[in-house]
């Protein structure tokens, strides 16, 4: 059993579907933070803020790895985006974006992403509507960063900050939260029924 699979103490989804190993935890690291960057570039084009897929990226890696590799995999998303990888939304890379005024939310992305699976290593995304809590208040940790972020970048008043940074952006992350409630469990129950059938 891996150093970071000890860490974890109760087992994840990912723990239901493939064995523990370091070699695992490294395969599901990398994996977490190429979803989040591949999810960055997807955008619904609604009014008035388009959705990106890269927060639902963030819950769904927190959820399924917990918070050792969760929290992890989002650093290295991070990383790789500082790098100069083009990782973040619209194919942006380097370290100017996380200095920039989005760059809190980022960072929030791995705290997220722990605090998401560490309510998951207590079954709270077994079903809907701890998922759905969750997931909200794994949100909410990321607007939490990105507001203060937001707010020390542009010098804005507490209004403003909050009409740049959360209002537009609360019908989607409503609906990702929602979203990331409704796979969840649904992949737990496949995943356990899988499971029982192997043994």
């Amino acid at each position: 059993m891996s150093t970071l699979t000890l860490t974890l103490g109760r087992p994840t989804l990912a723990d239901t579907v493939f064995s523990r190993s370091l070699a695992t935890d490294i395969a599901l690291v990398s994996a977490g933070a190429a979803l989040t960057a591949v999810m960055a570039q997807v955008v619904v084009p609604l009014y008035p803020v388009p959705i990106t897929g890269q927060t639902l990226a963030v819950l769904l890696v927190g959820a399924s790895l917990g918070a050792t590799r969760g929290a992890i995999s989002m650093l290295l998303y991070a990383l790789l985006g500082i790098v100069g990888l083009p990782v973040f939304s619209e194919a942006s890379s380097g370290f100017g974006v996380i200095a920039g005024t989005t760059g809190g939310y980022i960072i929030g992305f791995i705290f997220a992403a722990g605090f998401t699976g560490w309510l998951a290593q207590r079954d709270w995304d077994k079903k809907f509507l701890g998922a759905a809590l969750s997931f909200l208040g794994g949100t909410a940790v990321t607007f939490a960063f990105g507001l203060t972020w937001l707010a020390i970048a542009t010098g804005g008043t507490f209004e403003q900050v909050l009409a740049w940074g959360l209002y537009p952006f609360i019908i989607g992350g409503l609906i990702k939260a929602g979203i990331a409630a409704a796979v969840i469990p649904t992949t737990w129950k496949i995943a356990t029924k899988f499971s029982r059938k192997q043994d």
